[in-house]
């Protein structure tokens, strides 16, 4: 009985999905409607135009009324199938657009691949829109040496042999020496700023005065006593040469060439006085400057500056910090250096007190190993000061030489922005004259809408060049900069590891007499 039900309730269940609607047969794999149709036939060769038209009857509908089966009561073997599918293969593949699925994937594959492979071209081609400078194939090198005082008392002053050693055909010779005063170097700076600031060149500047540091060299009589200064000054300007002749316009220009080529002295340079008239007005203009700065606001409309202009503020103040720190570690190490030459001197009379024998010369050999220690910390102070701490000054100074061709900048958009708004003024006033019938005027009000025309599309054109050679130098400076802090950091660390193993080497040596002691 319970058998019976369940035959009875087996009985009453719906057929499967598969036999309702023979439209749901397009679920089924085409190639599995095909393989057992084929193995039904009795014939072994199929015809092949039937095996491309059962798929699209099992798709589209079937007008002759054939019913396709989708179940086979004998599974064919294994070596049927592989015979089947070799069958089928000529048939099919040389028609794929018939069936549907390769119509849709087929082409999307090389559209994929194009896509991918044009947007990188297009980016590169952003980047790099201007043409890569070429490499300067010849080489200049400028050295700064002996430095001697001329004359006494308040009118000395400090001159300076430069050798310089080229294969730049522009130059006379090939090497030259030449000797220069301090004033010379600021003239030069000074000459050559007035000239390419103004079209956007980036001028590396001279190293500053110090009337305190001068004023000592003046009214000292040992050299002595301000030797470690114009050891300063005189790296100091060597570097400042050796900047502007790595530029390839600078290094050509012929006042540099002047400064390196012409024997005997140069025309006194009076503008670098802080006190003479010149000087004033270059402080004058410097405060203007400043205000132009605070009241005039740019609406700059390229990311590219808006990004450059606040990632040179960060860079300058983080490098400030940078060498008010290395600045600090030259002045601890500069006391560390003093205070171990006390520490020898008091261990080498401590040694010729102490009645031990073993344990004298144990003292002598300590306050030896100080002393050897001593000049190594000097050596470092050194080293921190002219490798890193003057690096991180000088581009301090760079810096201000950026930030000054960005206002050179803004003061080009403001002129020519100043000259929209009087063709304005210009146009109205024209207009003006029309509306009250002085028709004697207009010609005159017309010249002078021309003329303003003129002076608005050189306002434009200066900004537009001014803007393009200013990002060629930012580019140029950025690469500049990162090979010379590379260069600079590895110098220092390789100094620093030899100051280091010297001082291994120094209490190993000493070693052994501590261990005599008995």
């Amino acid at each position: 009985m319970r058998n019976h039900v369940i035959v009875k309730m087996a009985d009453e269940r719906e057929p499967p999905p598969f036999g309702e609607d023979e439209n749901q047969k397009d679920d089924e794999d085409l190639f599995t409607e095909a393989t057992e149709d084929q193995v039904k036939e009795s014939s072994p060769e199929p015809e092949p135009q039937k095996v491309p038209i059962k798929p699209d009857i099992g798709l589209f509908g079937d007008d002759e009324g054939d019913e396709v089966k989708l179940e086979s009561d004998e599974e064919p073997s294994h070596e049927e199938k592989n015979d089947i599918f070799e069958d089928s293969k000529p048939v099919v593949m040389p028609e794929p657009v018939i069936t549907p699925p390769i119509k849709e994937e087929t082409p999307k594959l090389p559209v994929i691949q194009s896509s991918a492979t044009a947007e990188p071209k297009v980016t590169t081609s952003r980047k790099n829109t201007d043409p890569p400078e070429p490499e300067n194939q010849y080489s200049i090198s400028i050295k700064v040496a002996e430095p001697h005082k001329v004359g006494d008392g308040m009118g000395a002053y400090m001159v300076y042999k430069v050798i310089t050693k080229t294969t730049m055909p522009v130059f006379k010779s090939p090497e030259m020496c030449v000797t220069r005063r301090f004033s010379d170097f600021l003239g030069l700076y000074s000459k050559l700023h007035e000239k390419h600031t103004k079209t956007g060149l980036i001028v590396p500047p001279a190293p500053e005065k110090s009337v305190i540091g001068m004023t000592k060299v003046k009214m000292s009589k040992e050299e002595s006593n301000t030797a470690d200064f114009i050891q300063r000054r005189r790296a100091a300007l060597e570097r400042y040469l050796n900047r502007t002749a790595t530029h390839p316009v600078l290094q050509i220009d012929p006042d540099f060439r002047e400064f390196l080529e012409k024997e005997g002295d140069l025309p006194k340079a009076t503008s670098t006085s802080a006190l003479s008239g010149a000087g004033v007005l270059r402080l004058f203009h410097k405060v203007g400057d400043v205000v132009d700065k605070i009241s005039f606001r740019m609406d700059e409309s390229d990311e590219w500056f808006e990004e450059k202009q606040n990632q040179v503020e960060s860079l300058e103040n983080h490098l400030r910090k940078l060498h008010t720190s290395m600045e600090a570690l030259t002045q601890h190490r500069r006391e560390l250096s003093n205070m171990t030459a006390q520490f020898a001197k008091s261990a080498a009379m401590l040694g010729t007190a102490e009645e031990h024998t073993a344990l004298s010369r144990a003292l002598s050999q300590l306050a030896e190993t100080e002393e050897r220690i001593e000049t190594v910390h000097a050596d470092q102070s050194d080293h921190d000061f002219f490798i890193m701490a003057e690096l991180c000054k000088d581009y301090v100074a760079l810096l201000g030489g950026v930030k000054e061709v960005f206002h050179e900048r803004v003061k080009c958009y403001k002129s020519w922005k100043e000259a929209e708004a009087t063709l304005t003024k210009k146009r109205e006033n024209k207009a003006k004259l029309e509306i009250a019938r002085k028709m004697d005027k207009v010609p005159q009000a017309q010249d002078e809408i021309s003329e303003w025309e003129q002076k608005v599309d050189k306002g434009k054109d200066e900004f537009d060049r001014i803007s393009k050679a200013i990002r060629k130098e930012v580019a140029r400076f950025d690469k500049y900069r990162v090979e010379d802090f590379k260069d600079s950091v590895v110098l220092y660390l390789e100094q620093m590891m030899e100051n280091q193993q010297r001082i291994m080497k120094c209490w190993e040596a000493f070693l052994p007499e501590a261990k005599a002691i008995a």
